[in-house]
């Protein structure tokens, strides 16, 4: 049986996803008010162990997916760069063939995205990206449960992105082209996204429009998106600190948007950078929402990966 792993949301296509939003909202459902830790009924990785790979820093990743191994009612646990072999220059390589040996699947969170494929090759179980530099698509599983606990259908949806072109726009670009939504990237001159996300999504059918005028990219738009303007491991420059300001999601821009318009924000924030504080906290907000369906979302990913979805 060929191992499936979950490095980018392309490797499960449309119809697996539209599955894992769906097994996850009934998951979801099913245990409303139940103890966070309980299993649920099925149980149905009874027996499994997730190794989870830490080379960055991590809440919501390292909790949702810890909790998700014990709703389905397996375990995980948690190596980092600082207290494993990782650290003192043990290959990828290695790793993925004594992991493979040890537990049932393995969760990388790592800057270069060629550790995850390099872990991927060597590994004979799966192996799902928890975030490298160019891509985040277990967020954006989240985020697309989000957006369809709202109401709102993904074909035809107009998502307004502000801010840096980084690894979770990446996704989204990924996830509108499988999903024919459409993108209106905001973003300052130098921080456009990855050149082969936007044509890849154009190419299977997403309209994406690259843009320097925030209140162009939300104006009627279904959805609002940013991140931080300085991701883990980059400097805080006050350059790009100053060139990001006008793209600060803000009561002005959000009322651009449609009225119903949640705005995202996958977390950690900086309120009163990407984000102000009356938008962060505002009845528009569903940040937090989004930060619970990352349990979700987790599950209904590695079911699929175990074949069981």
């Amino acid at each position: 049986m060929t191992v499936r792993h979950f490095l980018d949301l392309s490797d499960a296509g449309t119809d697996a996803l539209a599955a894992m939003i769906d097994d996850a909202q009934q998951r979801k459902a099913a245990r409303r008010d139940w103890p966070k830790g309980k299993a649920d009924a099925d149980a149905p990785l009874a027996g499994h162990v997730l190794a989870m790979v830490f080379e960055k820093n991590s809440t919501r990743t390292r909790v949702s997916f810890d909790i998700a191994m014990r709703q389905l009612g397996g375990s995980a646990l948690v190596l980092d760069s600082a207290s494993s072999q990782l650290g003192r220059g043990e290959s990828v390589a290695d790793t993925a063939r004594v992991l493979s040996r040890m537990a049932d699947a393995i969760m990388l969170r790592t800057d270069d995205h060629a550790k995850a494929e390099e872990m991927a090759r060597h590994a004979s179980v799966p192996v799902i990206n928890g975030l490298t530099d160019r891509s985040h698509p277990c967020q954006i599983v989240a985020d697309l449960l989000t957006v369809v606990e709202r109401g709102k259908p993904l074909p035809g949806l107009e998502v307004a992105w502000l801010g840096d072109g980084n690894n979770v726009l990446h996704s989204i670009l990924e996830a509108a082209g499988l999903f024919k939504f459409n993108v209106r990237i905001a973003t300052p001159k130098g921080y456009e996204p990855d050149g082969e996300f936007v044509e890849t999504a154009r190419a299977r059918g997403a309209q994406v429009t690259l843009t320097g005028d925030a209140a162009q990219a939300t104006t009627g738009a279904d959805v609002v998106v940013t991140d931080t303007w300085v991701s883990m491991g980059q400097d805080h420059t006050h350059n790009k600190l100053a060139a990001m300001a006008p793209f600060q999601v803000n009561e002005a821009l959000m009322a651009r948007a449609k009225p119903d318009a949640p705005f995202l924000h996958c977390l950690p924030a900086h309120v009163g950078e990407e984000v102000s504080e009356d938008v962060f906290e505002g009845p528009q907000s569903v940040v937090f929402d989004e930060a619970e369906n990352r349990i979700h979302a987790q599950k209904s990913v590695l079911l699929w990966c175990f074949g069981k979805l």
